[in-house]
């Protein structure tokens, strides 16, 4: 009578064992995390992807990736991570440093650095010329209550089970047994029902890391709190010896409200700022300037002809939502000759043969874009994009004058989560979608990314 009860009691447990494991993982936090920080910096003459890895456990390791692109020059960069600011713990925190050694072959390169606390900290890379300075965040932990309930579901089906098991063998009636044996069916119903809506439910704010009362957290959509913040001022400067030389655009921003320092820009897309710049021939320029103080960004290239170089920042400040901000800086003598784009069609772009194809060009529809990069998918996501369209116009004299700037982009399926730079699987067409807001002529940038080289595809068209 004991064996049978034993058995009985052991093959209601097995079928919610069994139904445990067929209910799928239960997910942290209610979701999969996704907190890896991707940002493009402009480092010199580098055009880099610095990635910084979730750091969990802490105190532990922090993983820093940086992806080249072809045409880096291979060199030694010095990692160093610091803590910047306030942090729940009392204990003092140690920097960390590291050496990467980039190579010749664009891809990853990978260094491993510590953190010893949670809080603001500050990633600087360091090429032995310049130093760009990163902050990012180290999260602290925050488990839910259904996470709670689902763990303390299992762990106390766990302990009644062992109960079950002792009272089944000590004790000469079965049914005894049913008692703990129900408490185990209760916790696993608990621990069940709390991991399956755990997956459905928004996870709690980590202390510090809601830096962006627009970002959609439950707290930010009711309070009633005024977080805008007013716009900036771009100042720039270009420091250079003229044309064909290395110019660096030193970019100062300033809070219109105080003319303190901006210094809460939020990475959107990839990039704490993306730099725009038009050259006087139609050359185009998208950099991702450095941080090098609190309010100041440092940008290089070289400007192959004289005249009239525009600009355009788009950034987002904590609070204060996205913004484009223009300017213009000139090389040499102004009046160099404008070189128009070819059209539509077929062209040659590094070894790649791109196909672009426009349709619907009106000021009364939304016109489509799209951009054929040979005939195989192994596109690569650049910026967390599939591709990237820039627009100016129209034209009249130069394209500081222009009204119309903008940035669209060619999304990545959401199913596929955001992939890195190395899954190249992308393509070969990329569309875009852009209403043109008056007629007249404009240039066109169609950008995508392939064996770690950045594509950018000039086209001029007409619209009516």
């Amino acid at each position: 009578m004991v064996g049978m009860g034993v058995r009985k009691v052991f093959v209601v447990l097995a079928a919610l064992v069994a139904a445990v494991v067929g209910a799928g993982p239960a997910l942290a936090d209610g979701a999969p995390s996704a907190a890896d920080l991707h940002v493009a910096q402009t480092l010199g003459e580098r055009e880099l992807t610095v990635v910084i890895r979730r750091a969990e456990p802490v105190p532990g390791p922090l993983r820093v990736e940086v992806v080249t692109h072809a045409g880096t020059a291979p060199g030694t960069l010095v990692l160093r991570a610091a803590a910047t600011g306030a942090s729940t713990s009392d204990e003092p925190s140690t920097p960390s440093e590291a050496t990467l050694a980039l190579g010749e072959r664009p891809g990853p390169y990978a260094a491993t650095l510590r953190v010893d606390r949670t809080g603001p900290w500050e990633l600087a890379v360091d090429d032995g010329e310049r130093v760009a300075r990163i902050p990012f965040i180290v999260p602290e932990r925050v488990v839910s209550a259904w996470e709670k309930a689902a763990y303390g579901g299992f762990v106390g089906a766990g302990l009644f089970m062992l109960v079950t098991v002792v009272v089944a063998v000590r004790v000469r009636r079965g049914w005894v047994a049913l008692a703990p044996a129900g408490a185990v069916v209760a916790a696993l119903a608990v621990g069940m029902t709390a991991a399956l809506l755990s997956a459905s439910l928004p996870p709690p704010v980590p202390p510090g890391l809601l830096t962006d009362p627009t970002g959609g957290a439950p707290e930010a959509r009711l309070s009633t709190v005024d977080y805008s913040r007013p716009p900036v001022n771009l100042l720039v400067r270009a420091d250079g010896d003229g044309v064909g030389r290395p110019l660096d655009l030193r970019i100062g921003l300033t809070d219109t409200g105080s003319g303190r320092p901006a210094d809460d820009l939020l990475v959107r897309d990839n990039a704490l700022i993306h730099l725009v710049v038009v050259g006087p021939t139609g050359e185009l320029w998208h950099l991702h300037p450095i941080r090098t103080a609190p309010g100041e960004y440092t940008a290089r290239l070289t400007p192959p002809a004289p005249g009239e170089y525009a600009l355009a920042a788009e950034l987002s400040r904590r609070g204060g939502g996205v913004q484009l901000l223009r300017s213009e800086f000139t090389v040499g003598a102004p009046g160099t000759d404008y070189r128009p784009a070819p059209g539509p069609g077929p062209r040659d772009i590094e070894g790649t043969t791109v196909t672009v194809d426009v349709s619907g060009l009106t000021t009364q529809a939304a016109s489509a874009v799209t951009a054929r990069f040979g005939d195989t998918a192994d596109l690569q996501p650049w910026l967390g994009m599939a591709g990237h369209l820039i627009i100016v116009g129209p034209l009249s004299t130069s394209a500081a004058d222009a009204p119309v700037w903008a940035h669209v982009h060619a999304m990545i399926p959401a199913s596929m989560g955001r992939p890195d730079e190395t899954v190249a699987s992308f393509g070969p067409e990329v569309s875009f979608a852009y209403r043109f807001p008056l007629p007249g002529r404009y240039r066109l940038w169609v950008q995508a990314e392939r064996d770690y080289r950045v594509l950018t595809v000039p086209v001029e068209v007409v619209v009516r």
